[in-house]
């Protein structure tokens, strides 16, 4: 391709709303265009990127079995509702009505559709199992978009299922699965850790998550360098150093005045206080609009998606002052769980406690009564806790839960992620087998994504410089530039053309930048776009040679033009 009729729209200034490098240098280097909040149009060289990393996940999906469909993107409400997630879903899910009044949905995933395929033609175990995908373009109505294809509206995803007889036949899929999802990321160039993760709405009993680490990232990865434990904050735990001070203090819990604190800091100062980590924290929030006491730690803070996964929730928010003043008699500040039994709370459905809560004794907490709390308070004893589970976020420093090392908090990006769905939607929408001795079962499921424009710019935001993008050869939009220094030179046009026809009869994918402009114009553009080999044509054609510079090292040598095809092709991915 010649540069000269490419549409490579370059800028020279950052645009004024990105934030993160990755939405830079794309609009900076003529890879995208913005249309509204978080609809992007790809224009050639981002295109050309997509299609390889498609290329490569359609290659590996097919390497393990899987058969690619193509379902619609518009889609009945009835099959949401079915599975139960027409509600779940909440203002994520774009919704629409048709002529005729029907409600309809964007697909923003295809479970439902999937598995109204298999209900409808798999009946017997002798058809399993089954690997089933496609690639095609989801909607989520994000209510935040930003940093550019980051957190978008409309996106490319790779979503795969499988579909089994039992828990092994799932066990041996996901491990498919996982691995081709390995070999996808690596071929693309990418740095990335496979953590544990939260299967949220997907539902399910396992989850792994394909995680780049970046800044421009909003997950928060927990991870030990020393064995590689590494999992999601919302699903990481540690170990945490044994607590003292629970002997001693009044023998049954001891009402006392502590005028004017509001805060777990404000208590810990106060004389006659208690330290955080010997309070406990009375969180109020309303499940499935049923109030509930969520109790943590003083120094401790609650992780809401835990909370969910904990309760199977599917509306979760924080009680208003007015909703806890009814149900307790006081304000947060001075809130408890002792004695809320019983008659007088029936506003109360039930106690949830953080397992570091477990077997505490002299803690102090809120007597729900304004500006008083209460010491002595013997968890076991005093709080009756229906439920204890794993609730609280994890902090940088802490104790790795498998070895001796210490946690790593850093920040990253999702690129893909794995659940076992189980029967969660066969069971729902009645996607039955017959089973070798007659019984029937639902199929049980897997569940598989990649997100293609993520894959895209976790490669720019791993690989990048003041100079602009350096992209990995495998996903490159060409693998190598030619840039004259002075096309009006005729040894030098001449053996540009000539270099251009050898490189593309080679199979080589070669952009040809023939613009009579300067050559500093030309090289910044080439380091802007991030072509991994550019081929300087200069006064050296007289000797034969031209500059071949690698764009990751910035590392410049002569190779004579007779050697050209050959080491590219030593550099260049198989």
């Amino acid at each position: 391709m010649r540069w000269s009729r490419m549409f490579i729209p370059t800028l020279r200034e950052n645009p004024a709303d990105a934030e993160v490098v990755s939405h830079k240098l794309l609009v900076r280097a003529g890879y995208i265009r913005q249309l509204t909040a978080g609809v992007y149009s790809l224009l050639p060289l981002a295109e050309r990127v997509r299609l390889k990393v498609i290329n490569i996940i359609r290659e590996e999906m097919n390497r393990i079995g899987a058969q690619e469909f193509l379902l619609p993107a518009l889609h009945p409400a009835e099959i949401w509702k079915e599975s139960g997630r027409w509600d779940v879903m909440g203002d994520n899910l774009f919704k629409l009505r048709d002529r005729k009044g029907g409600e309809m949905a964007m697909g923003m995933t295809h479970e439902e559709v999937f598995t109204s395929i298999a209900r409808g033609a798999i009946n017997s175990y002798r058809q399993l199992p089954q690997v089933w995908y496609q690639i095609q373009t989801k909607f989520r109505d994000e209510a935040r978009p930003k940093s550019g294809l980051l957190r978008v509206r409309e996106f490319t995803m790779k979503d795969a299922y499988t579909f089994d007889v039992d828990r092994e036949g799932l066990d041996k899929s996901f491990q498919d699965q996982h691995d081709a999802y390995c070999r996808i990321f690596s071929r693309c160039g990418l740095k990335f850790v496979a953590v544990e993760a939260s299967s949220g709405a997907m539902g399910g009993s396992q989850s792994t998550e394909f995680m780049v680490r970046t800044d421009a990232g909003e997950d928060l990865i927990a991870s030990c360098a020393k064995c590689g434990y590494a999992a999601n904050v919302e699903k990481a735990t540690s170990r945490l150093s044994p607590v003292t001070g629970d002997d001693g203090g009044p023998q049954s819990p001891e009402e006392f005045p502590t005028p004017g604190i509001r805060t777990i800091e404000a208590l810990a100062k106060f004389e006659g206080g208690a330290a955080a980590d010997r309070q406990i924290k009375t969180l109020v929030y309303l499940l499935d609009d049923k109030l509930t006491l969520v109790l943590m730690r003083g120094d401790h803070e609650l992780n809401e998606t835990k909370l969910t996964d904990a309760t199977g929730a599917l509306t979760i928010r924080p009680a208003q002052p007015e909703e806890i003043r009814a149900a307790l008699g006081a304000l947060p500040g001075s809130l408890g769980a002792v004695g809320v039994t019983g008659a007088s709370h029936k506003a109360v459905t039930r106690v949830i406690a953080d397992h570091a809560l477990r077997g505490r004794r002299n803690m102090t907490t809120g007597a729900n009564r304004d500006e008083y709390h209460l010491r002595g308070v013997d968890v076991d004893r005093d709080i009756s806790v229906e439920q204890w589970s794993d609730l609280r976020s994890i902090k940088a420093g802490e104790s790795c839960p498998v070895c001796d090392g210490q946690l790593e908090v850093f920040k990253a990006v999702e690129i893909g992620h794995i659940f076992k769905l189980g029967t969660k939607y066969s069971q729902s929408m009645g996607a039955f087998i017959s089973t070798a001795d007659g019984a029937e079962t639902p199929i049980v499921m897997g569940s598989y994504g990649i997100g293609v424009e993520r894959v895209l710019v976790s490669a720019v935001e791993l690989y990048n410089d003041e100079a602009g993008i350096i992209w990995p050869a495998s996903i490159a939009p060409f693998q190598a530039i030619i840039t004259p220094v002075n096309i009006k030179d005729a040894d030098q046009a001449r053996i540009a053309e000539d270099l251009y026809t050898q490189l593309e009869s080679a199979g080589i994918e070669v952009l040809l930048d023939e613009r009579d402009e300067r050559a500093g114009v030309k090289f910044n553009d080439a380091d802007l776009i991030g072509v991994p080999f550019r081929l300087t044509v200069g006064k050296k054609v007289k000797d034969g040679k031209v500059e071949l510079m690698t764009r990751a090292t910035r590392r410049s040598e002569d190779v004579g033009l007779d050697s050209i095809v050959g080491e590219l092709r030593s550099r260049l991915p198989m």
